[in-house]
């Protein structure tokens, strides 16, 4: 980690250059395919788990359930489960999460307005 002075106060900020920062960790988390779709899913409001799978294409249970543990972690989703039978567990952004999934949508965002112009280069 590097220390980067602000204002009055030192504040320590992560250096995703440096192979041991926690940062790259997160990085690689939040940049994963699934972890990129279930923030964007998640965007649109609380998501079961079975609502997610329906909505993301393609990712199985297995891998959903890796990425939203993940995001959990990370302070990036919140997971409230109901005292029902079976229990429903119901997935949303933390106000952490709402900031990455701006970020990690912008990038989705740019990349889905520029497919043409990438599949031309693909195919040259």
């Amino acid at each position: 980690m590097s220390v980067q002075v602000s204002g009055l106060g030192a504040q320590l900020r992560g250096d995703v250059f440096d192979t041991n920062c926690p940062s790259r960790a997160v990085l690689d988390h939040v940049t994963s395919k699934w972890a990129v779709l279930v923030l964007a899913a998640l965007q649109d409001g609380p998501m079961r788990f079975s609502e997610l799978r329906r909505r993301i294409g393609g990712v199985s249970e297995k891998m959903l359930a890796q990425a939203l543990r993940t995001l959990e972690g990370d302070g990036f989703l919140h997971r409230e489960v109901a005292p029902t039978t079976p229990p429903q567990v119901t997935y949303s952004l933390t106000p952490l999460g709402d900031g990455i999934a701006e970020r990690v949508v912008g990038l989705a965002d740019w990349i889905a307005e520029r497919i043409p112009e990438i599949q031309e280069f693909r195919t040259r």
